[in-house]
């Protein structure tokens, strides 16, 4: 919502690349919405300066970014060419992509990552034929504090959502998110925009929150399901384990008793305990 206006837009490019654009028209925006092919939707692309940006919010660390970026690339680059020959003998030119994720999940991450399309790779070979690079900035509170202090909207944006989980922990989701909005537009953090868009933007803050929370709910469900599993199938092995070794040392002991030769016992073990005759006849040895 925040970057979707071309003025804010402009100023998280020049603070991203350096550059002093001031014509916000300059910026040409071609983010993916509902497209037909995978059903698939970016949050922001635009093209400025004969280059493609392909910008994503993240709350959650996500290891696929440089996959999906990869089809919302080909998606843009399809609609970019569209009606023009790629069998011609003229090249194609396209604008060159660059791939950013704004991460603010709750997880520490450090200020920058990079990763590439070829981790995800089975079994590669030598140089990949196929790369994508996406570079990841973690844009909480107190990390890139220099692009945050360049790019205003970015810095402010990260100061509200701190406040929202600082005050949804104290008192409650819709009470929290209703003081954040209040005391950000007393202390003029996104004040104009949250004065015109209030209530969506209390909406979208709410369904983020609860996203995040239902995610991590869901995590820690997959880990204790994981975890029963994992000890219900622990007690089954050790029980299984436990009467097989108490039914070996009883056919044992009750094949002495009534005096049986070793080789008897060795066939009994072995038929009864689905053993082979050198496991068979390991096991009378250990139980002299």
């Amino acid at each position: 919502m925040l970057f979707s206006d071309k003025v804010n837009l402009l100023s998280l490019y020049n603070a991203m690349n350096g550059t002093a654009y001031s014509d916000p028209e300059q910026l040409q925006i071609v983010t993916l919405k509902n497209a037909v092919y995978m059903g698939m939707k970016n949050d922001l692309a635009f093209i400025i300066d004969t280059n493609l940006f392909l910008y994503e919010h993240q709350s959650t660390y996500n290891p696929n970014m440089p996959m999906r970026d990869l089809f919302y690339i080909a998606s843009e680059y399809q609609k970019l060419v569209d009606g023009k020959s790629l069998y011609s003998s003229t090249l194609q030119k396209v604008p060159a992509p660059k791939f950013l994720v704004f991460y603010n999940g709750t997880k520490e991450m450090e200020d920058s990552r990079t990763e590439y399309l070829s981790e995800a790779f089975e079994s590669l070979i030598g140089e990949p034929d196929l790369e994508l690079k996406v570079t990841t900035l973690n844009i909480n509170k107190g990390h890139n504090r220099e692009l945050m202090e360049q790019c205003k909207v970015l810095g402010e944006y990260a100061q509200y959502v701190d406040r929202v989980r600082e005050y949804v922990g104290k008192m409650g989701l819709d009470a929290g998110v209703s003081r954040a909005v209040n005391e950000c537009i007393r202390d003029g953090i996104l004040a104009e925009f949250l004065q015109q868009n209030r209530a969506e933007a209390e909406k979208v803050s709410i369904f983020e929150y609860n996203k995040e929370e239902e995610e991590r709910k869901l995590r820690e469900a997959e880990y204790e399901g994981g975890w029963e599993a994992g000890k219900q199938a622990g007690m089954k092995f050790g029980m299984d384990a436990g009467m097989k070794a108490g039914m070996k040392a009883g056919m044992i002991q009750m094949a002495r008793e009534i005096q049986l030769e070793e080789d008897e016992i060795i066939k009994i073990l072995c038929a009864r305990l689905d053993v082979d005759e050198k496991t068979a006849k390991k096991m009378l040895e250990e139980q002299e």
